[in-house]
Formats: structure tokens, C-alpha cells, sequence
């Protein structure tokens, strides 16, 4: 935007074509929502865009052009209303006229459900049509509505939100997005990745249209490759995922096979959407895949992201797996379009958190990464579960002995309470259950499970008499979480972190308060 500015200030006729061609049909929508009236609007909108290219050079900031822009056409829309008015077309009655000027979804045929649409869409206040007819009549991205109405994103979604609500009980359809876009594209076929099967389930009970494809992984987990597809590597994760988590090999291998076949597939669709999270467990899912697609021909199919962190009325968001149906129901549609941005991004991230070196690992978070909002915090995370050079503990196992050493003595109060301080990771219960075992694992032990018990797995989540188990400090447990000593050089180390394989007595350590690595040889 900023080059098309600068270049129609210098007189590029190209550039200023560009910015007309772009802001035709915001500008369009506005003055109709102004004016009511097809040729008034029309006209208001040529003698605003006559009005800003004689006074481009006044403009100083080009990042401001949008909302300027708006409040010359509005100045316009005031200037026709003064005049004698005209009779008036209502809008779905003449919006296939020269609606490729404005950009405006062309409409092939009229039949009652569309005629039912647009009569709903005017009935609803002019700060929700005004969203609606630029999110889904004209394709305008949230960012690109935001930049031109100077309303935040937040606040458009809201209004979407509620626009959608009061079109379902005027229309009697559950799914507006589904409905508009089988009217006037025809039907668009969407795959949505996903993160786990509860939300997939969610989906498929709710009116989300299309395939759902639940991406089974757990990359925070075990070694990862660049190339998660090549077989002796893949069998290495497997045999891990199978030592530590009771995952069947057989079984991972089958399911990767499966997804990918799915992934390789994805030409058929006209869309496909990734659902993903805040979390270090969703924002390595979700690099793995920009990355995967940034290496392929993508063709006619667009790809969407929806990526939050928080969601209205919860005060702890831990993931998309808390929300109901309806509320599931509710993001549809407020997705945004990859762009290669993100696809770079992801695939920076993927290439750093399996890459062999420690450093890279530290690197990326001096990067620019904010293509992926919550991809920094995620890393971050990730980097402090690396042995500390406090006592040799990461940040799952220090604050594990921390939480006991304060009276915290079940299993399932540990992981609940570690899923709280730590919900950045998003880690699950097989993940924790592993970790806990790893510190009572003999010789030189950091905690004692008092109580006969066995530990859960992939095929058994839970066993009473584990449940019903206590969790004590050793007497090493309370020297190393001291810092009096260093579990590393007392126990010694075997353990990847992505494509980070440390074992031995390690001579790179995290330093958490200062955020970098320490050589320790």
C-alpha cells in the first residue's frame, strides 16, 4: 500500500489504479450505506476518488490513507444528500450492474433464499451491514476493514459475530458462512486441520462445512526431523514415542501414513483452514504444517489460519478443546487468508526446532516471527525446559518440585497445577505422567511415588491405584531444587528436545533470568 501511495504521488497512473481498483468496493458500500441509492453512490464515489488524487500530496503518512480516504468519500456522501434526492433501487435488486467495477459479488441468478439474504442483511443496523457486505460480499480481510474504518479487529469480529447471530434467527439457518457461500460461490469444498480429536468432534457435531482432518502429533515430544516422512526417521520416533508413552509404534507409523495421504490430497479442495492455539504444543503443529506447505504448489487452493489465545467470558483459555459447539460455531468464518509471510515463518521455526544445534534453538527467538503472534512466547517456553545452569533442572521439572516442596502430593493435582503456571506449553497428561516417572526413575532420584501404582499410557490414561498415589522430595530432590546440586552431573542426561538430542554431562546451559545459553565446559 505505502509503494502504491508513493508511486501515484510521483504520478505512476499504474499505481493509482491499483489503489482505486482496491478501495472501489469499500468505498462503494459506504456511500450506499450513506446514500441508498445505486447512481448517487456511484457518482459519490468517483468525485471522492477525484477529490483524493488532487490531494494526495496533503496526505503525510500513507499508512493513513484508508481512513482518510473514508472521511473524504463520507464528506461526499453529505455534499449528495443536500441536493434533490432520487428515487431509489434497493440494493439486491441492481447489484449485478457494473458490479465488477466495484468489486462486488456478482450474482448469477436470484432465487428466494437470496432474495431472503439480502433483505435480512439491510435489516440489520449500518454498522453491521457495513462489516458484513465487506467481510463476505467483497472479500476484504479483517485487517484491510480495521485499516479503513479505524475500528480494531477485536471490535469487527464482535460485530461479525453478532451479525451472524441475528442472521440465523431471521434466516432459520444455523450456518450463515455456509449458506452464503453455497448461494454465490457455488458451494466452496474446505478441509479444516485441526488439533485433537475433542475438537474435531465439536466440529463434526456443529454446522462447520467440510472435511476434518485431526492432526496427531506430539511434537513437544521426542525427535523431530525436517523431514518427519523419511522412514528410518520416522522409526526412530516411533520407537521412542513407544519407550516413553506407550504409543504403539505400529499404531503411529499406520496414522501418520493415514494423515499424510489425507495432507498429499489437499488439491481437491478449494480451501483448507488449520485450527490451532496459543501453546507450544499448537505452534509446533502449526509450523510443521506452514512448513509442509510452503514447499508445495499450492494452485487454486487458499489456506486460512484461525490461531487464538483467548476466547470471550474465560479467564484461563488453555485451547479450543474448551469451547462448546456453538462457540466452536461462532469463529467460523474469522479466519484470515496464508499469505507467504506466514508460510516462512512457519517453516523458519519448523527448520530451528529440529535442527541439531542448541544454538539454533536459541537463535530463532532473536528472529522476527511475528507473522505467528504467538509463536515467541511459545519458543520461549520451549528453550527453558533445556537444563538450567541453576541446578540442571528445566522449567516442567523445577517447577514440579517447587509445587510438592509447597504441599502439592497427587499426580493429578501435579499436572493440574502444572497446566496452570505452565499452560504456554500445552502439554498433556501422557507428556507429564512421562516426565514425573523420568524424576523417579533410581539410581539418584528427584521424587518417591509412595503407594503401589503403575504408570498410565496411550492404552490405559488412567489406574487408580496411581490416582491415589502420594509424591514426596528425596533428599536429592531437595538438594538439586536448592540448587546445592546439579541433577545433570549427578544422574546424567538422555533426552531430545526436537531435533536436540542432550545426553552425557552437558556443557551448554539455559540461564533463564538473562534468556541465553552458558557454556559450562
Amino acid at each position: 500500500m505505502r509503494q502504491w501511495i508513493e508511486g501515484a504521488r510521483l504520478g505512476d497512473q499504474i499505481a493509482w489504479e491499483r489503489i482505486v481498483k482496491h478501495f472501489s468496493g469499500m468505498a462503494f458500500s459506504v456511500a450506499y450505506g450513506k446514500l441508498g441509492d445505486w447512481g448517487q453512490a456511484e457518482d459519490a464515489v468517483q468525485e471522492a476518488f477525484a477529490e483524493a488524487f488532487l490531494n494526495l500530496a496533503k496526505l503525510q503518512e500513507a499508512d493513513a490513507f484508508p481512513g482518510w480516504f473514508k472521511t473524504i468519500i463520507e464528506r461526499q456522501c453529505h455534499r449528495f444528500l443536500r441536493r434533490k434526492k432520487h428515487s431509489t433501487l434497493p440494493m439486491d435488486e441492481v447489484i449485478t450492474m457494473d458490479a465488477e467495477k466495484f468489486n462486488v459479488e456478482s450474482i448469477a441468478e436470484r432465487n428466494e433464499w437470496q432474495e431472503r439474504l439480502h433483505q435480512s442483511v439491510e435489516g440489520l443496523s449500518s454498522h453491521l451491514k457495513l462489516v458484513v457486505q465487506l467481510f463476505y460480499f467483497q472479500g476484504y480481510s479483517i485487517k484491510e476493514i480495521s485499516n479503513f474504518l479505524s475500528v480494531s479487529p477485536s471490535v469487527l469480529k464482535k460485530r461479525l459475530f453478532d451479525a451472524r447471530s441475528k442472521l440465523r434467527t431471521s434466516l432459520l439457518v444455523t450456518d450463515f458462512v455456509s449458506m452464503f457461500n453455497d448461494l454465490y460461490e457455488g458451494g466452496v469444498s474446505m478441509l479444516h486441520i485441526v488439533n485433537g480429536d475433542i475438537v474435531g468432534d465439536k466440529l463434526r457435531k456443529g454446522n462447520i462445512r467440510g472435511d476434518i482432518l485431526v492432526w496427531r502429533e506430539v511434537y513437544p515430544v521426542g525427535p523431530v526431523f525436517v523431514d518427519m516422512g523419511e522412514p528410518h526417521q520416522r522409526s526412530t520416533r516411533a520407537e521412542y514415542l513407544e519407550r516413553t508413552m506407550g504409543i504403539s509404534a505400529d499404531e503411529y507409523e499406520t496414522n501418520c501414513r493415514s494423515q499424510e495421504q489425507i495432507l498429499q490430497n489437499f488439491h481437491k479442495y478449494d480451501e483448507v483452514v488449520l485450527w490451532f492455539e496459543h501453546d507450544l504444543f499448537d505452534q509446533l503443529m502449526l509450523s510443521y504444517l506452514l512448513h509442509w506447505f510452503s514447499k508445495q504448489p499450492l494452485g487454486r487452493t487458499k489456506l486460512n489460519l484461525l490461531c487464538i489465545g483467548a476466547y470471550p467470558g474465560i479467564d484461563l483459555f488453555r485451547g479450543l478443546g474448551q469451547l462448546t459447539t456453538n462457540q466452536l460455531e461462532t469463529l467460523s468464518g474469522t479466519w484470515k487468508k496464508i499469505e507467504w509471510k506466514e508460510l516462512e515463518t512457519g517453516s523458519k521455526i519448523w527448520e530451528a526446532y529440529a535442527s541439531q544445534d542448541i544454538e539454533r534453538h536459541v537463535e530463532i527467538l532473536h528472529e522476527d516471527t511475528s507473522a505467528l503472534p504467538f509463536a515467541h512466547a511459545a519458543l520461549e517456553l520451549h528453550v527453558s525446559r533445556l537444563p538450567s545452569v541453576k541446578n540442571g533442572l528445566g522449567i516442567v521439572e523445577q517447577t514440579t518440585l517447587e509445587l510438592v516442596r509447597h504441599g502439592v502430593n497427587t499426580p493429578r493435582e501435579l499436572f493440574k497445577e502444572i497446566g496452570n503456571r505452565l499452560n504456554v506449553l500445552g502439554m498433556g497428561d501422557l507428556e507429564f505422567w512421562y516426565r514425573l516417572r523420568s524424576m523417579s526413575e533410581r539410581p539418584n532420584v528427584l521424587l518417591e511415588i509412595r503407594g503401589p501404582h503403575s504408570y498410565p499410557d496411550y492404552g490405559n490414561k488412567t489406574t487408580p491405584s496411581f490416582e491415589s498415589c502420594i509424591v514426596a522430595l528425596t533428599e536429592v530432590g531437595v538438594d538439586v531444587s536448592a540448587g546445592l546440586k546439579d541433577w545433570v552431573k549427578v544422574k546424567g542426561m538422555n533426552e531430545w528436545y526436537g531435533g536436540l538430542r542432550l545426553h552425557g554431562d552437558l556443557t551448554w546451559r539455559w540461564d533463564p533470568e538473562r534468556k541465553h545459553l552458558v557454556y559450562m565446559g
